[in-house]
């Protein structure tokens, strides 16, 4: 049987599957998005400085911290994956991000326990980090593994929508909070509800993933990494994946530190600086998803190098839009202009460069390149931003940081192989010709 009949015949992958694999990655940016929403409380409640910028930064620096168990999560939990399975290895990192959100929501603040309240919010950001680093690898293995071939880059691209899922929800709830609660209450135990509404999900989570099929062991359908093997055929995609993951976490980041940036740069008050974070949200699944629609139809790399190309041309004028107008209307539909340019790309790229590793070492490899892109310039965006505001006193600072983003994804994209399955398939006939 050849490599299309083999996926057709595994047969579709359910809704319930689909929802099991992304729901980890889902927690994480509902996690990230609050953590942004709420950076500043953290820090009131944690970093008790004088300053209200040393507080805003020493939250955002925690934030980051929690990016440097990363790589290490993603060797460890990447090799599981490779050599024990993608389930168990899917649900070890499940239970370390619960470990970690559960434990953020209970450390008491500064005023109670003094300097290990914020050592014990660093150490939980450690442990979710290092879950969250091994967390994509074996989830997008997982995806494009059991999908069928003719629907591949749609059911991956669900890693990317299902981020955009849990922004859009932690702002619906940040909203509601800021104008259900007091500033105050939001500060004492608002920012507490959040994080714990998000934990809900743990347990659900956990039985769906128990019951997944393990696709390690299943006859590999993906055929545009079997050409060279050995070392040298990873060569190009860790290049290519590191610079092009660098360009899609410096988007969304970028897009995460915008109700931050509404509050403290434009001056927007808070209860009006979630509107950002719903457009992203929603911007943010329905272009993913038809991303990966496109790119089933007419490949990878014509969807990914259009897109971000797109962002590239889009970013100056619309944030200087923001910074002229400084309305809540204004920062909305650029944001949402911004989010759905760079969507439809994420989701197609990581269904790409998971395509174009072979099957033994697919968790792990994909794994750490995500995670070192991630650590590297997704933990640093945010305090970076906020420090070249506050030193330049620039408000377009973000767009500059994206815009040179978006440049180096556009040139790493064209190096990377086509994988869609019947265009790597008319390749080989041509070269059997």
């Amino acid at each position: 049987m050849n490599s299309a009949g083999a996926a057709e015949a595994q047969g579709a992958i359910s809704g319930g599957q689909i929802a099991a694999a992304v729901m980890g990655n889902a927690l994480e940016f509902y996690d990230f998005t609050t953590y942004a929403l709420f950076a500043v409380q953290i820090g009131n409640v944690f970093f008790p400085f004088h300053d209200g910028f040393t507080k805003l930064m020493g939250s955002l620096l925690t934030f980051g911290i929690g990016f440097v168990a990363r790589p290490i999560g993603a060797i460890v939990l990447g090799a599981v994956g490779d050599r024990m399975g993608r389930r168990p290895s899917m649900l070890l990192s499940f239970v370390l991000m619960g470990v970690g959100i559960i434990g953020l929501v209970l450390i008491p603040p500064y005023a109670a326990i003094g300097p290990a309240a914020p050592a014990l919010l660093v150490l939980c950001r450690l442990i979710q980090g290092f879950a969250l680093g091994g967390e994509v690898g074996p989830t997008t293995a997982f995806l494009i593994e059991a999908a069928p071939t003719r629907s591949r880059a749609l059911i991956g691209s669900w890693q990317s929508a299902s981020q955009a899922v849990a922004s859009l929800v932690g702002a619906v709830i940040g909203f509601a909070m800021s104008h259900a609660l007091t500033p105050h209450d939001l500060e004492s135990f608002g920012w507490r509800v959040a994080f714990g509404l998000g934990a809900i999900v743990l347990p659900f989570g956990l039985i769906l993933r128990r019951r997944l099929p393990e696709t390690l062991h299943r006859p590999d359908t993906i055929s545009a990494a079997d050409v060279e093997p050995g070392a040298a055929s990873l060569l190009r995609p860790i290049l290519v994946g590191l610079a092009m993951i660098m360009s899609f976490t410096t988007s969304t980041y970028v897009l995460l530190y915008m109700t931050t940036y509404a509050t403290q740069t434009l001056h927007i008050a808070i209860k009006d600086s979630f509107g950002p974070s719903v457009a992203n949200g929603i911007s943010g699944i329905v272009f993913a998803l038809l991303g990966g629609w496109l790119a089933d139809r007419y490949g990878r790399k014509p969807v990914m190098i259009t897109a971000r190309t797109l962002l590239l041309l889009v970013t100056w004028p619309a944030f200087a839009l923001i910074v002229a107008n400084r309305d809540p209307v204004t920062l909305t539909v650029a944001t949402g202009v911004i989010s759905a340019c760079s969507s439809t790309s994420v989701g197609v790229a990581l269904v790409a460069l998971t395509e174009s590793l072979q099957k033994n070492v697919r968790s792990t490899a994909m794994a750490v390149i995500y995670a070192v892109a991630v650590t590297v310039f997704g933990g640093l965006a945010q305090p970076l931003i906020s420090k070249v505001i506050e030193v330049t006193h620039n408000p377009m600072a973000p767009a500059w940081y994206l815009m040179a983003a978006a440049a180096i994804g556009i040139t790493a994209m064209s190096f990377l192989r086509e994988t869609h399955p019947a265009k790597v398939a008319a390749l080989t006939a041509a070269d059997f010709a």
